[in-house]
């Protein structure tokens, strides 16, 4: 079964895999950078319950981004965030494109890979602790 398809996902390896394939990214290193800027930009715009709730069931290296700004985030936090400008802020942060329109593919690779990652009960606590337009777009990953 291929790692694009694959519903459970086990490993780094197999996770940054599934985020190139379904990302439309040419390399691993470009899966991991654009794994990175989604984690980092999530952990700015989760409650502290959510992002604790999801940072307890990834890896620690995964963890690590996504509780980077633990303490700042609660004051940068926007609970009505557009998927556009989310998208906006991933794409600055990864480093590589700013296109908005092309950030949703690794945007959506990247919720696909911690959904296939995380169990369904971590899954749905992120889903409802994001804006309604985010929680559609992890809906759809």
């Amino acid at each position: 079964m291929s790692t694009a398809t694959k519903d459970r996902i086990e490993t780094l390896e197999e996770f940054y895999a599934y985020v190139q394939a379904n990302g439309k990214l040419r390399t691993v290193g470009h899966a991991q950078r654009w794994t990175t800027a989604t984690l980092l930009t999530m952990g700015t715009n989760l409650g502290k319950a959510s992002k604790s709730a999801l940072g307890n069931a990834l890896p620690e290296e995964l963890k690590a981004e996504l509780i980077r700004f633990m303490g700042i985030a609660a004051i940068f936090r926007n609970t009505n965030l557009d998927s556009r400008e989310f998208c906006n802020r991933v794409a600055r942060r990864s480093r590589g494109t700013s296109d908005a329109d092309f950030a949703k593919y690794p945007v959506q690779a990247v919720f696909g890979a911690i959904k296939r990652l995380v169990n369904s009960d971590v899954a749905d606590t992120v889903k409802d602790d994001l804006s309604p337009e985010l929680a559609n777009m992890w809906e759809k990953a």
